[in-house]
């Protein structure tokens, strides 16, 4: 499978069985987060594996909506980055988010990045806080996302090149 297959395969997977990916599964995905480039090389990014279900349950309640997946996922990565290394580290983040997701895809894992920075809970706390307490972060660490992990519950449709918005392409003279 070539990278644009691999894009076009990727999609969001909200709903996973309750069974367990595997070690070498997690092992590649890891490995794609650890290979994600970042600004000077600095590499800020540490993945915390959350695998504990009472864990996974309280992250799922980290904001308002769109977490709630990570009750029923199999595992999830928390993607955090020490501002003393580095001041890019959303981008940083963000890029070995998408890797990751994309390594997912490769080998048949479902997953779903939960956007965890300048979000909210359904109470108003802010988001970043509530995960960077319950993971015992410190405070100069920040949390970017979440990538929830598991088997899929049901086969994803991919996307097709004519999905693509060609309009959205604009070339400069």
């Amino acid at each position: 499978m070539n990278l644009i297959d691999i894009m076009l395969k990727r999609r969001s997977v909200r709903k996973y069985k309750d069974e367990d990916i595997t070690k070498d599964k997690l092992d590649s995905i890891l490995k794609a987060g650890l290979l994600a480039p970042t600004s000077r090389n600095r590499k800020p990014c540490n993945f915390l594996v959350v695998e504990n279900k009472q864990t996974l349950e309280r992250l799922s309640k980290s904001k308002k909506t769109g977490a709630e997946m990570l009750a029923s996922c199999s595992k999830a990565i928390v993607v955090v980055a020490n501002t003393m290394i580095s001041d890019t580290w959303i981008e940083d983040s963000s890029i070995a988010l998408i890797y990751m997701h994309l390594m997912a895809s490769s080998i048949d894992v479902g997953s779903c990045w939960v956007q965890i920075h300048l979000r909210k809970t359904g109470d108003g706390k802010d988001s970043e806080e509530v995960v960077k307490e319950i993971v015992g972060i410190d405070d100069y660490f920040r949390v970017v996302g979440i990538l929830a992990l598991g088997v899929p519950d049901d086969e994803v449709k991919p996307h097709t090149l004519d999905d693509i918005d060609k309009s959205k392409i604009h070339f400069l003279v």
